[in-house]
C-alpha cells in the first residue's frame, strides 16, 4: 500500500498504525467508507472507532448541517470582498473564523475556499471566488486554508479545476492548452496544497479536455505527484457518474447514501477491474482525514479546540471595510455627520442589501445591518430619509418576522406541518422564517405527501400586494380558509441546485388593510417537488410591487434635491449572481441606471455604493461624486459601509478584477459552451488584465486600482541585479504617506519580458503586499518576487534566461517606478 507523504517519525507512526486499520477491514467495509452516509456526512464505523465527519458549505461564513435559521450562522463578506483586500492577514482571520464557527456547529471540514479564476465577469459564481489573478488568488486561498486547518478543522479549496463558470456545469468539456492550465487554474491552487497542505481538495463537475475532473489525470499529476497532497480528493456533490473513477485518484462520492461505487465498485475490485489497492489508498487517506479532525478514537486531532479567536461580529465589520474599494472621491468623502442636516438613502438594496450571492455557501445570520440601519446609526436617524427609487428584486421576498405569527404558539413565526395521503401529521415545527431551505435533517420530506404553511400575516400598510410562494411542484394558497390560488411552478433549465436554491415564483393580487391580520396558509404537494435525498427549497411571501416607476423615481430626486447628500445603493439581485447560472449582462438590473442619473442630476452630491459580487456597468460614474464598491459586505456590510463613509475606516480595498466601461469591450467574456458542449479558453494566458493589456482596451477601472484618504509616494525600489532559477527575488520598496491622516495602501510588483522568444502577457503580476503608514511617515517592505513567477510551461517549468523588468506601483497601469533583474541559469 502507498504511505502518505509524512514530515516526522511521529507522522510515519501515525501513518503505520492507520495502515493496520485498513487491514482490520474487509473489502465491503473499505467500500462503504468511500461514499457518504448521507447529504453532509460521511459514514461511521464503530469496529474502529471512526465516527461520522460533518462536511458544511462556508467559504464565507458555515451554515452547519441545517439550514436553519434557528441555528444562525456568521455571515462574512464575500471572497471577492475579501481578495479586494489584498491582505493574507485578512483571508487567514477569516480562515480562523471560519474553523472557530465550524466547531460551534460541530462542523469537521470546511469546503472553502472557491478559488476558481474570474475568467469572465459573466461567471455567476464571481462572487465566491477571489480574483482573476492567480498569484493573488493563491496566496489569498494559501492564507485562508492555513487559518482553518491551525484551528482543527479541514480546508476544502474547490473546485478543481477550470470550473470558471456555471452554464451546463455538469457536462461542460472546457478545453485549455497546457500553458494556461499550469500557469493560470493550477497555479492558483498550488500554493494552498504545497504550503498550507490543505487536508481535501474538491474534485469539479465539468470535463478537461474530454475526461471529467473526477476521472482526470489532474488528480495524481500535479496535485499528488508534484504537490505531495497527502488528502482527500472529495468530489462536489453529484459529480462522481460512473465506477471507472474509482481507478482515478478520487477518493470520496458525495453524497450518499447511493453512488456509483458502493456493490459496483466491490465487484470491480472482486473481477480485478480496479486493484484493492486503489481502494486501500482512499480509505487511509479518509482515515487520516479523521485522525486529523478528531474523529478516530486513539488519534489526537490536530488541534482539539480552536485558538486565536476574537470577536467575530467585530471581525466582520472590520473585513468589509477592508474589502470595499472607493474608486471615486472629488472631495465628498469622508462626511462628518455634525456637517449635514439632511441624508437621503435611495435605493432597493439599502433596505433589502445583498450581504451574499446565492447558491450553496448562503448562510442564514442571525441579524443584518443594512445600509439603511448603518447611515442611520452614523448620522441619526432623524436626518436620514429613504427612497426605494427602482425596484431591483425578483421573485418573491419572506414575509418579515415581526408581520407574522404562529397560530399555535402566537410567537413570530410560523408552523410547518408535514402530512401523510390521509392528511395525517408525520412531522411539525416552528420556524421563525418563510424562507425554508430543507438538506436532510428530521424533516420527512420524501415520505410526505404534503407541507402545510400557517401563520397569521399582518400587512404594515394599505393596498395591492403580491402574495406567493417559490418552489419547485404544485401549490395553493389559502386565505381566511379561502383558496385564492393554485399554481404548479416547473425547473427552469437542468441545474438541479438553482431549481432548489432559486425556484420560480407564483403569485396572486390581494388587497389587504394596515393592521388587518390574515389567516395565511400555503400547502406544498411534496410528489411534485422532485424532492431527492430529503431536500427541498421553499419561500412564502411577497414580490415587490413595480406598478409606477416614474413615481418612484420622482420620489428619490425630491429627496436628493432636498439633502445635503444623497447615497444611491445599487445592485444585484439573486437571479443575477448565484450558483447554477451565468449572468446574461453586466448591467445594473431594472430601472437603477437611470435612477441615478436622475439623482446625480438632482444633486451633484451624489455617492453611489455598489452593491454586488462582481463587475456591472456603471455609466453614470462621471456624473457622481464618489463611488464606493461594496461587494456582498456580510451581516455588518452597513456598519462597515457608514464607517468608511464617516472616516472611521479607511476604504481599504483595491480591485482584484478589472471593471469594465462596457461590455462590448471586455476581452474574454464567454461562458456558453458550443453545440459539442464544449467551452474552449482560446485565449489562452491572457484572462482578466493580461487580456485587456493584449487588447489595448482601457476599462472603466484597471486590476489593482482604488483610492484612500490619504495621499503617497513610492520613493525608492531596490533589488540586486541578478536572480536564480526557483529563488526568492526580495524586493525593498520605500513608501511615504504624503497625506494628512494615516491610510493603507497596496504595493504591486509586476514583471515584464521584453523580446522574449515565446509569447508571454504584456506584463503579469508577481508580488503584492498592503502597506500602513501615519502621516508623514516612511514605510519600507521586502517583497521577495519568486523567479518561478517567471517561468513557462513546456512540459515542465521553463525558465527563460535574460532581462526581466519590475514595475512597481499601485495598480497594473500606475507604475512609476521600475527594476531590472536579469535571470541567469543555474
Amino acid at each position: 500500500m502507498e504511505l502518505l507523504t509524512t514530515a516526522t517519525e511521529h507522522d510515519n507512526s501515525t501513518v503505520e498504525r492507520l495502515v493496520s486499520l485498513v487491514a482490520e477491514l474487509t473489502l465491503e467495509e473499505k467500500v462503504q467508507l468511500l461514499t457518504g452516509r448521507d447529504f453532509w456526512t460521511t459514514r461511521p464505523l464503530e469496529k474502529i472507532g471512526l465516527r461520522r465527519m460533518l462536511f458544511s458549505d462556508g467559504p464565507t461564513g458555515v451554515r452547519g448541517e441545517v439550514w436553519d435559521e434557528r441555528r444562525p450562522s456568521l455571515n462574512f463578506p464575500s471572497a471577492a470582498a475579501i481578495s479586494s483586500s489584498w491582505d493574507p492577514g485578512i483571508a487567514d482571520r477569516l480562515g480562523v473564523a471560519s474553523a472557530v464557527e465550524a466547531r460551534r456547529k460541530g462542523v469537521d471540514v470546511v469546503l472553502g475556499p472557491t478559488i476558481n479564476l474570474h475568467r469572465s465577469p459573466l461567471g455567476g459564481r464571481h462572487f465566491e471566488a477571489f480574483s482573476e489573478d492567480p498569484v493573488l488568488t493563491a496566496e489569498l486561498a494559501a492564507a485562508y486554508v492555513a487559518g482553518v486547518q491551525r484551528n482543527g478543522v479541514g480546508a476544502t479549496p474547490k473546485h478543481y479545476v477550470a470550473n470558471d463558470s456555471e452554464t451546463d456545469r455538469f457536462e461542460v468539456n472546457v478545453k485549455v492548452a497546457d500553458r494556461p492550465l499550469r500557469e493560470l487554474y493550477l497555479l492558483a491552487f498550488e500554493k494552498a496544497i504545497v504550503q498550507s497542505e490543505a487536508w481535501l481538495v474538491m474534485s469539479a463537475y465539468n470535463s478537461i479536455n474530454g475526461i471529467t475532473a473526477t476521472e482526470n489525470e489532474l488528480l495524481e499529476v500535479p496535485l499528488n505527484s508534484e504537490w505531495g497532497f497527502n488528502g482527500v480528493v472529495i468530489s462536489d456533490w453529484t459529480a462522481v457518474r460512473s465506477v471507472n473513477s474509482a481507478a482515478a485518484s478520487q477518493d470520496l462520492v458525495m453524497p450518499g447514501p447511493e453512488g456509483p461505487w458502493g456493490e459496483t465498485l466491490v465487484r470491480a475490485v472482486t473481477a480485478g477491474e480496479i486493484p484493492e489497492a486503489a481502494v486501500d489508498r482512499k480509505v487511509l487517506r479518509i482515515l487520516q482525514l479523521a485522525a486529523r479532525v478528531g474523529a478516530l478514537a486513539g488519534f489526537d486531532a490536530v488541534v482539539p479546540e480552536p485558538w486565536g479567536m476574537e470577536e467575530l461580529i467585530a471581525f466582520a465589520r472590520e473585513a468589509s471595510a477592508a474589502g470595499t474599494v472607493m474608486v471615486k472621491n472629488d472631495g465628498i468623502l469622508p462626511v462628518s455627520p455634525a456637517s449635514v442636516r439632511k441624508v437621503a438613502v435611495i435605493g432597493h438594496n439599502a433596505r433589502h442589501a445583498r450581504t451574499q450571492g446565492g447558491g450553496s455557501a448562503t448562510v442564514v445570520p442571525e441579524k443584518v445591518v443594512n445600509p439603511l440601519d448603518g447611515i442611520r446609526a452614523a448620522f441619526g436617524a432623524e436626518k436620514v430619509s429613504y427612497s426605494m427609487g427602482a425596484v431591483v428584486q425578483e421573485g418573491i421576498t419572506e414575509l418579515p418576522l415581526e408581520q407574522i405569527a404562529n397560530p399555535v404558539t402566537g410567537e413570530p413565526g410560523i408552523r410547518v406541518r408535514f402530512l401523510d395521503s390521509k392528511g395525517q401529521e408525520l412531522f411539525a415545527e416552528d420556524r421563525q422564517s418563510t424562507a425554508l431551505v430543507w438538506f436532510g435533517g428530521d424533516a420527512p420530506i420524501t415520505a410526505s405527501s404534503s407541507i402545510q404553511f400557517h401563520c397569521i400575516y399582518t400587512p404594515a400598510q394599505n393596498g395591492t400586494l403580491r402574495l406567493g410562494f417559490s418552489t419547485l411542484g404544485r401549490g395553493r394558497i389559502f386565505v381566511d380558509n379561502k383558496l385564492i390560488h393554485e399554481a404548479t411552478l416547473e425547473p427552469v433549465g437542468t441545474d438541479l441546485g438553482a431549481a432548489l436554491l432559486a425556484p420560480p415564483a407564483a403569485t396572486v393580487p390581494l388587497e389587504v388593510r394596515e393592521g388587518a391580520p390574515l389567516d395565511l396558509r400555503v400547502e406544498i404537494d411534496t410528489r411534485t417537488t422532485g424532492a431527492l435525498l430529503n431536500t427541498l427549497g421553499i419561500t412564502i411571501g411577497i414580490e415587490a410591487a413595480d406598478e409606477d416607476p416614474e413615481t418612484l423615481i420622482y420620489e428619490a430626486v425630491e429627496a436628493a434635491r432636498a439633502a445635503d447628500i444623497a447615497v444611491v445603493v445599487v445592485g444585484t439581485n439573486s437571479h443575477v449572481e448565484s450558483e447554477g447560472y451565468d449572468r446574461t449582462s453586466l448591467e445594473l438590473p431594472g430601472l437603477q441606471d437611470r435612477l441615478v442619473h436622475a439623482v446625480a442630476a438632482a444633486n451633484p452630491r451624489t455617492v453611489v455604493v455598489v452593491n454586488s459580487g462582481s463587475p456591472v456597468l456603471m455609466p453614470w460614474r462621471n456624473e457622481v461624486a464618489g463611488i464606493l464598491i461594496g461587494y456582498f459586505g456580510g451581516q455588518e456590510f452597513g456598519h462597515a459601509l457608514a464607517d468608511i463613509m464617516t472616516g472611521t475606516a479607511e476604504p481599504g480595498g483595491r480591485l482584484p478584477t478589472t471593471w469594465p466601461a462596457r461590455q462590448e469591450d471586455v476581452p474574454v467574456i464567454n461562458v456558453t459552451p458550443d453545440s459539442d458542449g464544449s467551452l474552449t479558453y482560446a485565449e489562452g494566458i491572457h484572462i482578466g488584465y493580461r487580456a485587456w493589456l493584449k487588447a489595448g482596451t482601457t476599462p472603466a477601472y484597471e486590476f489593482g486600482y482604488g483610492l484612500g484618504y490619504t495621499q503617497w509616494s513610492i520613493d525608492s525600489v531596490d533589488a540586486p541585479a541578478g536572480a536564480t532559477a526557483n529563488a526568492a527575488h526580495p524586493v525593498t520598496i520605500a513608501m511615504t504617506n504624503t497625506g494628512g491622516r494615516a491610510g493603507k495602501n497596496v504595493v504591486q510588483v509586476y514583471a515584464e519580458k521584453p523580446g522574449s522568444a515565446v509569447e508571454r502577457p504584456v506584463r503579469w503580476l508577481v508580488a503584492a503586499s498592503p502597506v500602513w503608514a501615519e502621516p508623514g511617515e516612511t514605510v519600507t517592505t521586502v517583497l521577495n518576487v519568486p523567479t518561478r513567477l517567471l517561468a513557462y510551461w513546456d512540459n515542465g517549468w521553463t525558465y527563460e534566461p535574460g532581462e526581466y523588468v519590475l514595475r512597481i506601483g499601485t495598480s497594473v497601469s500606475e507604475l512609476p517606478l521600475a527594476s531590472t533583474l536579469v535571470l541567469v541559469e543555474d
